[in-house]
């Protein structure tokens, strides 16, 4: 499975820019943040990703051989 498509930082590590954005405190842009993008919308995008992560694992063991 590729990273393409997907966020990364400057050392071109893979960001969750969910769960990221979860975790910002930033009160001024959070309200703002919650309208554009309902928790539940981030909460289901969240657990795709969790899903991407798990798929991409087994197929790493599958591919292993273990």
């Amino acid at each position: 499975m590729s990273n393409e498509g997907r966020t990364t930082d400057a050392a071109g590590k893979p960001v969750n820019v969910v769960e990221r954005d979860l975790e910002d405190r930033d009160d001024d842009t959070r309200g703002v943040d919650e309208v554009i993008t309902p928790t539940s919308i981030r909460t289901e995008e969240q657990e795709a990703e969790e899903l991407q992560q798990k798929t991409a694992e087994i197929e790493r063991k599958v591919a292993d051989g273990n």
